[in-house]
């Protein structure tokens, strides 16, 4: 947290400063009524690829401790700390331990500070300091890739100015990522670094015109100085701006969402990039279930791989569970979808169907079919099992995969 730490010893000095004029138990008052952090995630991943890798079954543990307190004349802070552990064999590849032969699963074994923030509250804006979770939108761009057991999160300053229900101005700067593949180091891994120097701007201005017209206008530059596309590729070489428009709503029970962006090579990237994003939604949502079909775009480019990327966003969300599509083709992808959920039984199914192409030519890329389901235990406040299936198949690019889960999840 490097820019970040005279700003965050600035502010919490700041703090008691403010309490003087209050009641001695006013500070106290801050801790005694905060929130401790405790979150457990155990989860069994099952990966079976047609080819020469060994299937890989790991086991984990995410333990997750922290404080929040309560606010002080709209001051607050959290620090909470993250800790994934392997459990049994180590009959996987979690990105770090060499087990080259088989599949992946990049969870790698660690403890790191996963927030340590200052945060104002005030009626119209909201500031905070320190290493942080951040999304926007639907996290496409910018994203905590919570699916992961090291969650993805930003040492950065963000500030989100409400001056009206209907206008939302949120600006971020990004000093450094602490991605998924944490928390030891680069590491001489350079697509898939555990942190990542950063010297982006993020801008993104939404105005509710009604519940059926929310717009969205956004300009993300992302400088990303020691990340590449590709083990062989140059370093810069996924730093980008990103300008576009989202358009979201709901009309009775019909919702939507459109978007278009552009996105261009820069600070420094020593590939060429001009290349675009679409997406279009509708779907039906009902009391109990909710149906929605889907068709997005990244955009082909010429050159070695010139793309449409969003290396920070949340990827799981997107083009299938099976993540074959992290790093998006030479030829860009079309993804046609088509799903939904179903409250059954207590708990929430859901399932979706994929269809992969290329952008540019048209040829097939693959099927992919995912299903899952997730139930509260009963007895346990907090307690949730979830199951969950990917099946893709190939149809001229990568090999075909299954990947399976089992998850025992306790929030306190």
């Amino acid at each position: 947290m490097r820019f970040v730490t005279p700003i965050m010893l600035g502010a919490a000095l700041a703090v008691p400063f403010a309490a003087q004029a209050a009641p001695s138990n006013t500070l106290a008052s801050a801790f005694s009524d905060g929130t401790p952090i405790l979150d457990l995630r155990y989860r069994y991943e099952f990966v079976d690829q047609d080819n020469r890798l060994d299937n890989a079954h790991a086991q984990t543990l995410r333990t997750r401790v922290g404080f929040a307190t309560a606010p002080l004349y709209g001051f607050s802070a959290i620090v909470e700390a993250d800790n994934v552990t392997r459990l049994g064999a180590e009959r996987y590849n979690d990105s770090r331990n060499g087990k080259s032969d088989y599949a992946l699963v990049p969870d790698p074994d660690g403890t790191a500070i996963n927030q340590a923030l200052l945060r104002y509250q005030g009626e119209y804006a909201n500031v905070t300091v320190g290493r942080q979770r951040f999304g926007l939108d639907n996290q496409r761009y910018i994203g905590g890739a919570a699916w992961r057991q090291n969650e993805q999160t930003f040492d950065a300053a963000s500030l989100v100015l409400n001056p009206s229900d209907r206008l939302t101005l949120t600006y971020a700067y990004i000093d450094q990522v602490s991605t998924v593949f944490g928390p030891d180091g680069h590491n001489g891994h350079p697509n898939n670094a555990a942190t990542i120097d950063s010297d982006s701007h993020l801008i993104n201005l939404a105005y509710a015109f009604s519940a059926a017209l929310k717009a969205t206008l956004y300009y993300y530059h992302f400088d990303l100085q020691d990340l590449a596309l590709s083990p062989t590729a140059p370093y810069q070489t996924q730093s980008t701006n990103n300008a576009g428009i989202r358009l979201t709503g709901t009309y009775h029970d019909l919702i939507y969402s459109l978007e278009y962006a552009n996105q261009k090579d820069a600070a420094g990237n020593p590939w060429r990039l001009d290349s675009d994003y679409y997406l279009a939604e509708l779907g039906y949502q009902h009391t109990t279930w909710m149906v929605k079909a889907g068709y997005e775009v990244l955009g082909g480019g010429n050159g070695p791989n010139g793309a449409f990327q969003t290396p920070l966003g949340t990827k799981h969300l997107y083009q299938g569970w099976a993540d074959q599509f992290l790093v998006t083709p030479a030829d860009g992808i079309k993804d046609a979808y088509l799903g939904g959920t179903l409250a059954l039984l207590g708990g929430k199914l859901q399932g979706w169907y994929h269809d992969f192409r290329a952008e540019q030519g048209g040829d097939r890329y693959g099927r992919e079919i995912n299903l899952a389901y997730g139930h509260p235990i009963p007895g346990v406040k907090g307690l949730m099992a979830t199951v969950k299936a990917a099946r893709y198949r190939e149809e001229g690019f990568s090999v075909d995969t299954d990947k399976a889960w089992v998850q025992l999840q306790y929030s306190y």
